[in-house]
This record gives structure tokens, C-alpha cells and sequence, in this order.
């Protein structure tokens, strides 16, 4: 069987308010390429705003279908979420395979997810999304795995044909909806555990590919050699799907949780957001976020500004955040920088992370004290104790006991608030 190798021409209205356009249509051309779509041609028109039934201006119609032709393309990519009359319009008159932005970042999303929760997330998403689409869907599901039937033109078998599968939808809808609400459930049970154990939660957020599991990888290598299971990375869009989740012990043995996060990219499709929506509150009960931000990227403004909204769309506020500008070594700026709760690395040559785990210790370990205390030679629970939880700075053996300096968690201070000689 030959392999259809898909060629497409991608397709953006350009309104007059936005700014990021130009670096919307290069990443669409990235999002193509992350799922082996070739990028043959691009139309844009330049307009007040886009054109409520078919996306693009009349003209503009004649010169996709010409350029489609004359390239021998199989496919048009549009740059927004088109409505379901759009497509239907433009199936129409084009007389070919369309897909929008968000068809692309679902697919995409289908074949990096990994483990059976992001597989229902994204599922939920693509139903949510086709629902409301069945009758323009027809000739452009064949690329989601659903495409059924042979058109609109055998009408009467063909509506019957749509209520069926209008209620299927709708069925399998709200079956992921239980089964995700139950993953949702442990997770919460899970997070409560690890809020109980008082360990602080450290979570990696940033846009798509801007090295997060790079980072994530090194820091564990760097901080926790005999337990650095690796996370996996990949230069490509959307490389992790999957909330990783690691203990890190540090040599003082002060604990905290690294997680980290699916990466974002604009116009992230609302369904796909409400759906990742429990990964995504791994962030909100963080006691620090790392932003990682590809500072080699001219548009890493604009990349922050993406995260910042989606986060704040999934109630991901007031946590303390330290921005990482990775890629340093890309950008021709002096790196490794600190500045205030900023941070210059190269997380590729390993340059920096030294100065990022001081500022992440010191943030998340604000609570820490150092005390003295003399605990006499028939406690020895307590000097093992304080050997295992705490950084023993140094053991002095008195005539009535030991006598150790130790930096702990505040929290755990009641338990030897009585051996305490200073502070």
C-alpha cells in the first residue's frame, strides 16, 4: 500500500489588531511538520477581520483553489478554528480536504499521547470539537479516524447515518467525562497526600519546545544522581503530553517534587484546555513554578504572555514563579545570569543550573532555620531523626549529650522544641 504522503497549503487571515501574525503562521507551518505534513504554500489576506462564511475573501477562494492545483497539493491547513459553516463553505467551493489550526494540534496531540489519561483528554477534545462539525466534517475526518460514508449527496441514508453518530458522540462524551472525572479524583487524593507530607511541589510550565524536560533532565542528574529516572524529551512540538512526576533528595537531605507540565503554543483550542484541565492544576497547588522560556526565540515575550493566560485560564494564580530564559547560548546574551527571581541558562550545555537550584532552594526553603541542641545519650531516636531529615551541620559529643547544629523545616520544630539550646 503506498503511503499518502500529504502536501498542504496553508491558509491565514491577517485582522488588522494582530500583532503575532507572521510568528502564528510560521508556527502553523511547525505544527504541519510535527505530524509529517509538507508545507508547499501559503496564502495570506490582509483583512478588518475574517470572513464569517468562508474564512478568506471571495478573491482570495480563486487563488487557493489555483495555487492548490498548480502545487498538486491534497490538503488546506487554515490558521483559526474555522465554525462548522466555514467548513462546509469551504469544502464546497474548494472541492478538497480542509482542516483548521485546531484539527492539526488535536492530531498532533492524538499521536504523542502516552499514557491512558491523556489519551481520554485528548479524545474528549476531539469529540467535543467534531460534534457541533459532523456534516462539513465528512471528507476531513478521513485524517481523524473517523471519516464514515460518502458524502452529503445520498442525503436521506446520510442523515440517519449523522443523528447515529450525533449520539454516539454524545455517549462516548459523557463516558469519558466519568472515567476522567475518576483519574481527576486520584490525582486530588494524591496532591492531598503530597501537600500533607509538607515536601514542597516545584512545577515546570512554558511554551511547546522550550526545553522543560531538558531541564527537568538535568536538574535530576544534577541534584539526585542514584534516582534521576530520565523524563523523556524530544526537539519537536509537543514532545510530553504527560505529567512527570519525580522526588528529588538533595546531599543536605532537604526533599521537594519536581513535575512538569504540557507545553503550550497560541490559540491552544479551548476544548483541549478544558480537558487537560486536571493535568494543568498539577501547577495550581505548586509552592513555586519554573517558567522556562526559549529566550532565543524573538517572540519569547509573546510565548509568556500565551503561558500566563493559559495558566490564569485554569485558575493557576498567586504562586511564586521563577522565569528560566533557556537557550541563552542561542541568543548572544551573557549567561549564566541571576537576576531577582530570573535566571540565564543553557540547560543544552549544563551552564546555569548550579545558579538555578540556589534560587529554587532558596525560595522553597524560605522556612528553614538553623538551631542548636543538646539531646541527651538516651534519645538516640532523635539524633537518627535529625541525621536522616535534617542538614546536620555539625555533632559535638558533651558530658550530658550530644550536641548537634542542624537547619530544618520550621514545621518540624515541635518535635524537638525541648532539645533546643539556641537559636
Amino acid at each position: 500500500m503506498e503511503f499518502l504522503v500529504e502536501r498542504a497549503v496553508i491558509v491565514g487571515v491577517h485582522e488588522q489588531k494582530d500583532q503575532h501574525f507572521e510568528y502564528a503562521m510560521e508556527e502553523l507551518k511547525n505544527l504541519a511538520k510535527a505530524i509529517d505534513v509538507e508545507v508547499v504554500g501559503e496564502v495570506t489576506q490582509n483583512m478588518e477581520k475574517r470572513n464569517p462564511s468562508t474564512y478568506v475573501g471571495k478573491g482570495k477562494m480563486e487563488e487557493i483553489q489555483n495555487f492548490y492545483e498548480e502545487l498538486d497539493a491534497n490538503l488546506v491547513i487554515f490558521n483559526d478554528e474555522l465554525s462548522p459553516s466555514q467548513i462546509r463553505n469551504l469544502e464546497r467551493e474548494l472541492d478538497c480536504k480542509v482542516i483548521d489550526r485546531t484539527m492539526l494540534i488535536l492530531d498532533i496531540f492524538v499521536r504523542r499521547a502516552r499514557t491512558s489519561e491523556s489519551r481520554m483528554q485528548v479524545e474528549l477534545a476531539q469529540l467535543q470539537y467534531m460534534l457541533p462539525r459532523l456534516v462539513g466534517l465528512r471528507a476531513s475526518l478521513g485524517r481523524q479516524g473517523g471519516g464514515a460514508g460518502g458524502g452529503v449527496q445520498n442525503k436521506g441514508a446520510g442523515e440517519t447515518k449523522l443523528e447515529l453518530d450525533r449520539r454516539k458522540i454524545e455517549d462516548q462524551i459523557s463516558k469519558l467525562g466519568r472515567d476522567l472525572d475518576h483519574v481527576k479524583d486520584q490525582r486530588e487524593t494524591q496532591r492531598k497526600q503530597r501537600k500533607k507530607s509538607g515536601i514542597p511541589v516545584v512545577s515546570i510550565v512554558g511554551y511547546t519546545n522550550a526545553g522543560k524536560s531538558t531541564i527537568m533532565n538535568k536538574l535530576l542528574l544534577k541534584m539526585d544522581v542514584d534516582n534521576a529516572k530520565q523524563v523523556y524529551e524530544e526537539d519537536m512540538l509537543f514532545a510530553t503530553l504527560d505529567t512527570s512526576i519525580r522526588k528529588v533528595k538533595l546531599e543536605d537531605n532537604k526533599e521537594f517534587i519536581l513535575t512538569d507540565t504540557v507545553g503550550f503554543v497560541s490559540k491552544l483550542p479551548h476544548h483541549l484546555v478544558k480537558a487537560f484541565r486536571s493535568t494543568l492544576e498539577e501547577a495550581r497547588d505548586a509552592d513555586l513554578l519554573l517558567h522556562v522560556v526559549d529566550v532565543s526565540n524573538s517572540e519569547h515575550g509573546y510565548m509568556m504572555e500565551v503561558t500566563n493566560d493559559t495558566l490564569q485560564a485554569v485558575g493557576v494564580e498567586n504562586v511564586a514563579t521563577l522565569n528560566i530564559y533557556n537557550k541563552a547560548d542561542l541568543a548572544d546574551v551573557p549567561y549564566p545570569v541571576v537576576s531577582d527571581d530570573s535566571v540565564w541558562i543553557s540547560a543544552r550545555e549544563g551552564k546555569g543550573l548550579d545558579e538555578l537550584i540556589e534560587l529554587i532552594k532558596k525560595k522553597i526553603f524560605e522556612q528553614y532555620s538553623t538551631c542548636k541542641l543538646l539531646i541527651p545519650f538516651d534519645r538516640g531516636d532523635i539524633v537518627s531523626y535529625l541525621n536522616d531529615k535534617a542538614n546536620v551541620k555539625s555533632t559535638e559529643y558533651e558530658e550530658d549529650g550530644t550536641l548537634m547544629t542542624v537547619e530544618m523545616d520550621i514545621s518540624e520544630r515541635a518535635k524537638i522544641e525541648e532539645f533546643i539550646v539556641s537559636h
